[in-house]
């Protein structure tokens, strides 16, 4: 097998471990899809796509690595159109459109598992993980953890799960049905340090590889490969005379948000706009804090965030959030959005909206507003996860706010919807990019051992373009000579 060795991701090649590990998939009738393929499925060997209609999208069945795609067509069990949804003025109360590719629709539920795909199985294939020796531990505040015990399941590999202790119910149920080993860390959404604290222990012993999102190119480069694709096609099925004004993104680990480069390389007068929490704006005003917007951490810039592509910030008030929650999933609230005008199908699609599926909707409202957007403007988005991780959340919310009634939900639309103002909205200029930049050495540099070399390597639009133009085809080009060696196509 090869000997070449990658920039960024994959350090070195160890073909005895390739060769063990092939077979390994071999017994276990593994084979692992290429970046291409979860942008065009259609690409996807036949024999593959046989096998698919007769497997559940959860079930835990090596087919269903290529299922990680914006695809999936749940009827057929084959693949389709991209799984989105546009969200009507009638809810938004803005004229610019707004449309989100949907997450529910990846095994999960949660796109997550295609960021944890990008940066396990270039280790895997390349040799540097040894499924027979390693474990795969997933530092993460909540759909990150998931996807990767998922992948690893699927693959047969260890997985150990890292999460705030304070995350959602279901998360902390379903990661131990799977079988991760699950390691919950203090505080909550924001309190990403103390599991990066949790990874410096767990490095003590050499069996346990770190994917730390946050600082793992794999993360970025899947949404840039395949994330990114989705969304111009969206773009290009929209119909005629519109045009992408914006793409909006909660930062997080700065995965999704990368999307936005494939974009810019395409649409270069649109505009990058990085989302956070109100109650945590570190981007925003170099802020702290707790919040509720499960899946966005914060209190640091990530390594894998491409800070000079950034062109504004939204900072979304949780609260609201939480208000649009009960909105879109409460009898009362899908009472009134369908007598606003809400076509009756939409209403019915609004639970495909989590939290921070909810915030980018925010967001996006926000950004119509701030550059006065009109209906010839696309701003388009990611809805990453569903109501269903959420539902012990309203559950929670009921109980300390009483049932929801119809007051309450003319006041979530008018408040958080129709009246989500451009406040807390930052448009970035050269030099606001650069402190924003500067910002890693404080997390990466004095805190996680990466060096100034590397950080002021970054500033380099260069730098950018060669991962994300030249990486990924180095990356399918390993998968395929790994498949090769499994020898089952």
């Amino acid at each position: 097998m090869t000997d070449q060795v990658f920039s960024r991701i994959v350090k070195n090649v160890h073909p005895s471990v390739q060769k063990r590990t092939a077979r390994r998939c071999r017994d276990r009738k593994i084979t692992i899809p290429t970046l291409h393929q979860m942008a065009h499925p259609a690409d996807i060997p036949k024999s593959v796509l046989a096998t698919l209609p007769g497997v559940g999208l959860w079930d835990v069945n090596p087919v269903n690595l290529y299922r990680i795609s914006w695809k999936n067509n749940v009827s057929s069990g084959l693949f389709g159109d991209v799984n989105h949804l546009e969200i009507p003025s009638a809810l938004s109360g803005v004229q610019a459109r707004i449309i989100g590719l949907t997450g529910k629709f990846f095994p999960t539920g949660a796109h997550k598992v295609g960021a944890a795909f990008g940066c396990l199985v270039p280790r895997l294939v390349s040799g540097e993980f040894d499924p027979d020796r390693h474990k795969a531990v997933w530092p993460s505040t909540g759909n990150y953890c998931r996807g990767g015990a998922f992948d690893c399941a699927l693959l047969g590999c260890t997985a150990v799960a890292i999460l705030p202790e304070e995350m959602s119910r279901e998360r902390f149920d379903w990661l131990r049905e799977i079988g991760a080993e699950v390691i919950a860390t203090p505080g909550c959404e924001s309190n990403v340090k103390e599991i990066y604290d949790k990874c410096w222990e767990l490095r003590k012993d050499p069996r346990n590889v770190i994917f730390n999102q946050f600082d793992e190119f794999g993360n970025p480069l899947f949404h840039y490969a395949v994330t990114g694709p989705a969304l111009q096609e969206v773009f290009e099925c929209s119909g005629p005379g519109g045009r992408v004004a914006a793409y909006v993104s909660a930062t997080g680990s700065a995965g999704t948000i990368a999307a936005g480069d494939y974009l810019k390389r395409l649409h270069p007068g649109m505009q990058i706009v990085a989302t956070e929490a109100l109650q945590c704006p570190t981007l925003l005003m170099n802020g702290f804090g707790g919040h509720r917007i499960e899946g966005i951490g914060d209190k640091h810039v990530p390594w894998v965030h491409n800070v000079r592509n950034t062109d504004a910030i939204a900072a979304i008030d949780d609260e609201d959030c939480m208000r649009v929650l009960r909105l879109l999933n409460e009898e009362e609230g899908k009472g009134l959005l369908a007598d606003a005008g809400v076509p009756a199908d939409t209403v019915d699609l609004l639970p495909l909206l989590g939290i921070s599926s909810i915030c980018n909707l925010l967001s996006a409202i926000k950004t119509a507003r701030y550059f006065e957007l009109s209906k010839k403007d696309i701003i388009l988005t990611v809805f990453t996860d569903s109501a269903d991780m959420y539902r012990s959340r309203l559950t929670e919310l009921a109980a300390a706010r009483g049932a929801y009634n119809i007051r309450q939900a003319v006041m979530d639309l008018e408040g958080p919807l129709h009246h989500q103002r451009p406040e807390f909205f930052k448009d970035l200029g050269y030099h606001d990019r650069k402190a924003i930049h500067n910002l890693k050495y404080y997390t990466w540099v004095e805190q996680q051992g990466k060096t100034t070399e590397e950080l002021n390597a970054q500033w380099d639009p260069e730098y950018w373009k060669e991962l994300f133009e030249e990486e990924p085809a180095r990356i399918d080009s390993l998968i395929e000579e790994f498949n090769r060696e499994i020898g089952l196509s």
